[in-house]
């Protein structure tokens, strides 16, 4: 994965690597990761739910990467279920 750097250059990030654990319930793979707390997703195949778990962590880990803007429209809303 690289970003634009200063001066237009091209600046690579590490990358990221996470245990993934997936899960064949009926018609669906359930996949999340240990690694990022709440990453979880599913897909009709395997490799469906592998790129959806992916989309899945780096949305989240997003906010984290040094010098990435926050979104104007983004926005963290807490709430405790009862379930």
């Amino acid at each position: 994965m690289a970003v634009a750097g200063e001066n237009g250059g091209k600046v690579r990030r590490r990358k990221r690597r996470c245990v993934a654990h997936f899960l064949k319930r009926g018609r669906w793979w359930v996949a999340w990761t240990d690694d990022v707390p709440g990453a979880l997703t599913q897909g009709r195949t395997l490799a469906e739910a592998r790129e959806n778990l992916k989309d899945a962590i780096a949305l989240m880990l997003e906010p984290l990467e040094p010098g990435a803007p926050a979104e104007r429209s983004t926005r963290l809303l807490t709430e405790t279920l009862i379930l």
